[in-house]
């Protein structure tokens, strides 16, 4: 069962936590599965080979602590530490991949649906001294949607982590392309503080905008586009010829912008900052709008 919100423009799919996907990277609350706009699709998969289908990304799924979770140096290995959003992971070596497969632990959740949202707590155990409650609201607005966000620290540990909606966006399933611009609102430092991967050099980065001189065959992946500045939390895409647009604005300032893509997809990430002492907790969100033009 997924929930549905939806208006004359748009409709969204929204996986309920403890359904389909069920693997232990992305956040179980915040599985955007699709979006379409005006009966186009906006989003797409992480990998399009068929394997797997509930242990890749897919729409808008986010996910805390993509390089080290919380808990997890302190934990033995055998031990358990948490993924926010999902549960408590099994450690099994010294270093932590978001690839890998891990046994999981659920936390327990809850979730109020409504016609134009749906509200969604992730409660966790406590463990090595850490412990949440992450509450998420998905609004539907005239012309996107919200993603509200709460994060309550109940444990004895301050929480450091971060957190990044992962855009699986291809707009009306178009191949990445000459006919793509993706424009931010900050000048772009490939290569200043962070990796470059480019491999057959379709992606040209401009002053402020990222273009296409041909169909990306291999994935491609740039990480800290503003070289570690602090930087307004926002990106727009468009697609020329299918004159549709998408854009994504933080209630945040934000010092990480990565960027991920290959032939059928391309994914701007928007890093929030957590830093939380016991019994602190932080509110942020991220608003999507969708429209032609």
């Amino acid at each position: 069962m997924s929930h549905i919100i939806k208006n004359k423009k748009l409709e969204i799919l929204i996986a309920l936590p403890e359904e389909h996907y069920s693997f232990s990277r992305f956040d179980w609350t915040g599985k955007i599965t699709k979006v379409k706009f005006q009966n186009k699709p906006v989003t797409t998969i992480e990998q399009t080979d068929g394997e797997n289908p509930h242990q890749v990304g897919k729409g808008f799924y986010n996910e805390f602590g993509i390089e080290t979770p919380v808990g997890f140096d302190e934990a033995p290995v055998g031990g358990w530490f948490h993924k926010i959003g999902v549960g408590l992971l099994k450690k099994e070596d010294e270093q932590y991949l978001f690839s890998k497969k891990y046994e999981i632990k659920p936390g327990k959740f809850e979730y109020t649906l409504n016609p134009k949202s749906i509200i969604m707590r992730c409660i966790s155990e406590y463990c090595n001294g850490y412990a949440y409650i992450l509450e998420k609201e998905i609004r539907l607005e005239e012309s996107g949607f919200t993603i509200n966000y709460t994060l309550q620290n109940t444990g004895d540990k301050s929480i450091i982590t971060d957190e990044y909606v992962h855009n699986f966006t291809a707009l009306n399933n178009t191949p990445i392309g000459r006919d793509y611009v993706l424009k931010f609102p900050f000048n772009l430092r490939p290569g200043a503080s962070g990796e470059i991967v480019n491999p057959d050099n379709k992606v040209e980065i401009g002053l402020n905008k990222v273009k296409f001189n041909g169909t990306p065959n291999v994935p491609f992946f740039y990480s800290q586009l503003s070289g570690d500045t602090e930087v307004k939390a926002n990106w727009e895409l468009k697609h020329l010829k299918n004159t549709m647009r998408i854009s994504e604005t933080g209630s945040f300032l934000t010092k990480k912008v990565n960027l991920w893509g290959c032939k059928h997809v391309i994914s701007p990430e928007l890093f929030f900052d957590i830093s939380l002492g016991s019994g602190e907790s932080v509110a942020w969100s991220r608003r999507y709008s969708i429209d032609s033009f």
